[in-house]
């Protein structure tokens, strides 16, 4: 394989990285504000259960992203297997930090399953899923031989 094509894949991946983390942190703040709910409802929880989830999800992509973009010939397969990933990441990571902060293990396990399949649980795979979809795009179109767009002042026009 390619150095630059395994480089480009793992430049993309850490872009698409930080993009999902600023949109899920915006979705998390724009569906708590209009539906009155906190993201982690349980006071139990403690104040790192949430930041760990988002976390997990975001190591989770980008570890997908950085060797999924090395061959992107079909976007179906990759953007799945974001949402999958994504999602079970927060899910185990949800089930040991809470455990971790409660030390019940049974109400670790129903507060993860809870919060996987409730409105901030299944945000992180229909995000994980748009934001690789990009990222996949970029990808096939860098390894078609698109280039990044220039400046005015980087090109070079005979005037």
């Amino acid at each position: 394989m390619n150095d630059q094509l395994r480089r480009s894949a793992w430049v993309v991946a850490a872009f698409s990285a930080a993009g999902y983390l600023a949109l899920i942190v915006c979705a998390y703040g724009f569906v708590s504000l209009f539906t009155d709910a906190e993201v982690i409802a349980s006071p139990d929880a403690g104040l790192l259960v949430g930041p760990a989830i988002v976390a997990a999800a975001v190591v989770a992509l980008l570890l997908h992203l950085g060797r999924a973009l090395r061959r992107p010939q079909h976007m179906a397969g990759p953007v799945l297997l974001a949402a999958l990933w994504t999602w079970l990441a927060a899910v185990v990571v949800a089930t040991i930090a809470y455990s971790l902060a409660t030390g019940t293990a049974l109400a670790s396990l129903l507060f993860a399953l809870g919060f996987g399949v409730g409105w901030f649980g299944l945000l992180i795979p229909a995000v994980a899923a748009l934001v690789a979809s990009f990222a996949v795009l970029v990808s096939r179109g860098e390894q078609g031989g698109a280039e990044r767009p220039r400046w005015p002042w980087e090109r070079e026009d005979d005037e």
